[in-house]
This record gives C-alpha cells, structure tokens and sequence, in this order.
C-alpha cells in the first residue's frame, strides 16, 4: 500500500472508522466512568470520538493518541476548545503509562492483537479501569463474496465467540457488548465518498487515483453487504 497516497485520501475526514456519539455514550454508562477521571483515547484519528468523551465527561482529562502526526495535530486542534484536561500527541498506544480509568480503543486493538493489546493495557488501568474497544465480527449466516472481500484484509475476523476467547486468554472478563453494524459505518463512509469526488475532481496522480479506487471498493463491498458488516464493542475489565 502506498501510505502517502492512502492519507491523501483520508486527510480531512471527521473520522477514522465507523462510529457515532451513540457508542461512545453508552461505553461510558456500561463502564460507569464519571467525574474527574482519566481516559485515553487509543488510535484516535482525527479526534471524533475525543470530542465526545470530552463532551460527554466535562471534568475529566483524557489523552489522546495516534501514531500518525497529523491525526494526532487534527485531534488536538479540533478539541483545543476544551483546554488543557485534553491532550493529543502522536504515540504508540501499547507504551503508555496511565493509568487509566477508561480506555477507548475505536477500531485500532486489531493491530495489536485483542489478546495482545489487552494484556499490554492492563498496566495501564487504575484498579477499577475499563478498556472499551471494537472489533471486526462475524455474524453469521450465508457468506458472500461481498462479505469475503471486505474482510480480505483481515484474515484473523471472528466470530462474537471468538473475541470472547480472546478477551479471556488476556485475563479479562466482559461486562457488555454492542454491535456497530449500519449508521455507524455511513458516517464514515459517506464523507469519504465525498473527499473522492473532490480529489478526483482536483486531479489527482495515479498513486492516489489507485488509493481512491481502493476506497470506492471497500464502499461498494460494504453497501453489498451492509447488514452483514459490523464490528463487536465490547467494555472489559481484568479479572
């Protein structure tokens, strides 16, 4: 893949996967974070999901982290309004230190690995510390080709009892689930479809015309199967 040609095209969008307030609210109500506490948003892209908890948790302090520089300055600027309880910077969101009452991890875990990224958070929670994060699930029923080839890329998707599993092999148990399938992904995927129109309008070299190609199929893959598309969030707790 080329990266360069890839931020081109995601450079501007409001988010970095699917998602919406919703699921960030309820995170919060199953993970009963209030008051002053401490949160980081892990991979958190251009800082949709910042915005919200910082909405949505007027007195705590959250960090947020990403490890590509510009998502990390877009996050930083979008919440400059709240001041100082909210910082941003770029990182590695398996080297921090916490600790943390509540770790939101929106569509990132997967690069590290659910066992993996769980087990390396686990330092960095207080003693009653929650990580909420999604994941790619399965659903079940017949598999299409559509279904086959949105996933393509991520060969280790499971099913809900699979994350299960790996939530248990890091010593977590879980305290609720949601799914994400639907409205969530149009509000990523309907800002991206807009950026490619207006890129292909610039005019564009062809390292990133293959870039917005690229995009225009995962779209297609996913309006295919859309009800079938999801991702598992689940709020966790070390046992």
């Amino acid at each position: 893949m080329d990266w360069d040609a890839f931020f081109t095209l995601h450079d501007g969008l409001p988010r970095e996967g699917p998602g919406c307030p919703e699921d960030v609210h309820w995170a919060i109500g199953v993970a009963g974070t209030h008051g002053e506490a401490r949160v980081c948003d892990a991979g958190c892209g251009p800082g949709a999901d910042t915005e919200t908890l910082a909405e949505a948790l007027p007195d705590a302090w959250i960090d947020a982290v990403d490890l590509h520089g510009p998502f990390a300055a877009a996050t930083a600027a979008r919440c400059a309004r709240f001041g100082p309880r909210v910082k941003a910077w770029q990182g590695d969101m398996g080297t921090l230190s916490g600790p943390y009452d509540l770790i939101w991890c929106a569509g990132a875990l997967y690069f590290l690995g659910v066992t993996e990224g769980l087990t390396a958070m686990r330092p960095m929670l207080t003693r009653a510390g929650r990580v909420a994060f999604s994941e790619p699930v399965l659903l079940g029923g017949k598999e299409t080709q559509a279904l086959r080839d949105f996933w393509e890329e991520y060969p280790g998707i499971t099913d809900r009892a699979g994350i299960e599993r790996r939530i248990s092999a890091a010593g977590y148990r879980t305290f609720d689930t949601r799914l994400i399938v639907g409205a969530p992904w149009e509000a990523y995927y309907l800002p991206m479809e807009r950026r490619i129109a207006e890129l292909r309008a610039e005019g564009v070299p062809e390292t990133v015309e293959q870039a917005l190609r690229e995009g225009e199929r995962e779209i297609a893959n996913w309006r295919a199967a859309s009800g079938r598309i999801a991702y598992l969030l689940s709020v966790v707790a070390p046992e």
